[in-house]
């Protein structure tokens, strides 16, 4: 068969590695970079790249599309915005291994933690698998829009060796941690980057468990790491609270130290402890400097709620006559919002829980989200500082705004990493030697928050557009997206323009690429609801070698395939 040949000429090259950009043009043969600069010859597609930037296609490192790509050939919207390799199974949560008596609890968990409607799983999920090497073969069977690669969670590897008492977070016998380790081994072997587990508060399922992982003892974790080192495959990723900083920290470097096992983990800003963070990378450097692997995953912007009547939550959210609409039909349960009887009902109760308080009713840090979307508001544009000019209660320019685009308008509520109104902290953490661009959480969330976009705000935001303070390079800022991403996650056969590097590739009219706001769709199974969001300014994203997309309208081809394990360079 005659090798198919694309050659992109004339491109501004961003090429991965942090070096200052060149023109030239690339030669891709069978999906694979053959060469970089002046390319003479003839090809069965060119593409004129001049004017315009050309990249590695983004490596999203920290999404949780587990469900959607048993159901969907688009990974969106992430495969919309640049991306093309997702990796998934983070937070210790997936589906695999499930046995059919399980499959309740790990939907409600996902419900739960990530924010997918159980309806939508239950229609969705084919559930054509029981183990977790033929969960990968069910996915190795589908084809997509851009590369998947997934991770077995922590919580449905319990729950299938513990059952009931794996989801009741009993402590693992020996026995139990024995065979999850097989377990864990045999499925990196499989093709699993590896094992992630989560240890946050935050993660209950639809019912209002706590997840089944939270507080597993250092002796089951290490156990299982330790079932990665037996096989010599595989990367750790937690998301933990860090309660005591310097005692979780200490057992997770016993841990890597005794697997050999690289480490990723969730590194955020808290608004009640602020500094906390840097403690964490104090201890990270330490750990580093004595030769051991961890990368602490950091956000281009802060992790934000999106509120609005038309989604999962608001500031009104848990009032009692607010709670009263919701079951009703979206046109209905609006007329009820917009009747000032009702209106003045919900405005005059108070939340009680002092986590609603503090995370929806905070108005001095909730803000109107526009379009194009505003990621870092100033102060003065709070819905308490415009309450004040307007000399009414912040409560009732929420709700006023909320009824706006016909009870679909969007606010902002930044809930970690913007405790001092701006984005400096974000830029220290992004700085950082230790730190990748992670958490966009793409596939989950689905009705409070909007952060597939990560991977191209970190450009427009960082290298173009930012007011508030200093800007970073252009360059510095693709090589964190593509090299170090992938190589995070030992996918070192890309995130580069190289010759031997697989052709997944973005050209960008930087000049013209934009974000526009968030918006509603209705387009998962049992026509559920989820957030989605576009981009201006993707002239191609090109997916080993073959175009998926242009001027941001997919082609319909779908070279995406499953990624079974750690990859190198041809």
């Amino acid at each position: 068969m005659t090798a198919k040949t694309l050659i992109i000429r004339h491109g501004t090259i961003v090429d991965g590695t942090g070096n200052e950009p060149f023109v030239g043009d690339l030669k891709i043969v069978d999906g694979r970079i053959e060469q970089v600069g002046a390319v003479t010859g003839p090809a069965d597609e060119e593409i004129d790249a001049s004017g315009l930037i050309v990249t590695p296609g983004f490596v999203d490192i920290h999404t949780h599309y587990d469900g959607q790509v048993t159901w969907s050939n688009q990974v969106a919207s992430s495969s919309q915005l640049g991306v093309t390799t997702v990796v998934m199974g983070n937070c210790g949560i997936g589906f695999a291994p499930c046995n059919e008596e399980h499959r309740a609890i790990m939907m409600r968990l996902m419900e739960g933690v990530e924010d997918i409607p159980g309806v939508v799983l239950e229609e969705g999920l084919p559930w054509n698998w029981r183990t977790f090497p033929e969960y990968l073969d069910a996915l190795d069977a589908r084809t997509y829009d851009a590369d998947i690669a997934t991770q077995i969670g922590h919580a449905p590897l319990r729950i299938h060796v513990m059952g009931d008492r794996g989801a009741a977070r009993e402590p693992a016998t020996d026995a139990d941690i024995a065979t999850m380790a097989k377990i864990a081994g045999e499925a990196v072997q499989a093709g699993a980057l590896g094992f992630s587990t989560s240890r946050t508060i935050l993660h209950k399922s639809s019912d209002g468990m706590n997840t089944p992982t939270l507080g597993a003892a250092e002796k089951e974790l290490a156990g299982i790491a330790l079932g990665l080192k037996d096989v010599g495959l595989g990367t750790l990723q937690l998301v933990t609270d860090f309660d005591d900083v310097d005692a979780e920290f200490a057992m997770l470097r016993r841990i890597v130290e005794q697997s050999g096992r690289p480490l990723s983990l969730t590194l955020l800003q808290h608004e009640h402890l602020p500094d906390r963070w840097r403690r964490v990378m104090h201890h990270m450097h330490e750990a580093t400097d004595a030769g051991l692997k961890m990368k602490a995953q950091v956000g281009a912007r802060p992790v934000a709620l999106i509120f609005s009547f038309a989604l999962s939550l608001c500031s009104f959210s848990q009032l009692p006559t607010y709670e009263s609409l919701k079951d009703l039909p979206a046109d209905e349960r609006l007329k009820k919002l917009r009747d000032p009887e009702i209106r003045a009902k919900i405005l005059s109760e108070e939340h009680h829980e002092e986590m609603y308080k503090r995370r929806v009713a905070n108005f001095e840090n909730l803000y109107p989200l526009g379009d194009p979307p505003e990621y870092e508001p100033h102060p003065d544009t709070s819905i308490a500082a415009i309450a004040a000019r307007e000399g009414r209660p912040a409560a009732e320019v929420a709700y006023d705004i909320l009824l706006g685009d016909n009870g679909q308008a969007l606010l902002y509520r930044p809930l970690y990493n913007y405790f001092e109104k701006d984005h400096e902290v974000l830029r220290e953490m992004l700085l950082d030697r230790d730190s990748v661009p992670g958490l966009s959480d793409g596939g989950a969330h689905y009705g409070f928050i909007c952060d597939a976009s990560f991977p191209t705000y970190l450009l427009t935001h960082w290298a173009r557009d930012r007011t508030r303070g200093e800007k970073l390079p252009l360059a510095q800022l693709v090589k964190w997206q593509t090299q170090d991403t992938a190589a995070t996650v030992g996918l070192n056969d890309r995130g580069l323009l190289k010759p031997g590097y697989k052709a997944d590739i973005n050209i960008i009219d930087f000049e013209k690429l934009h974000l526009h706001a968030p918006k509603i769709v209705y387009d998962l199974p049992a026509g559920g609801r989820r957030l989605g969001q576009k981009a201006d300014g993707y002239r191609a994203t090109i997916v080993s070698g073959v175009v998926t997309y242009r001027d941001g309208i997919a082609t319909g081809a779908q070279p995406g395939r499953l990624i079974r394990g750690a990859k190198q360079v041809a």
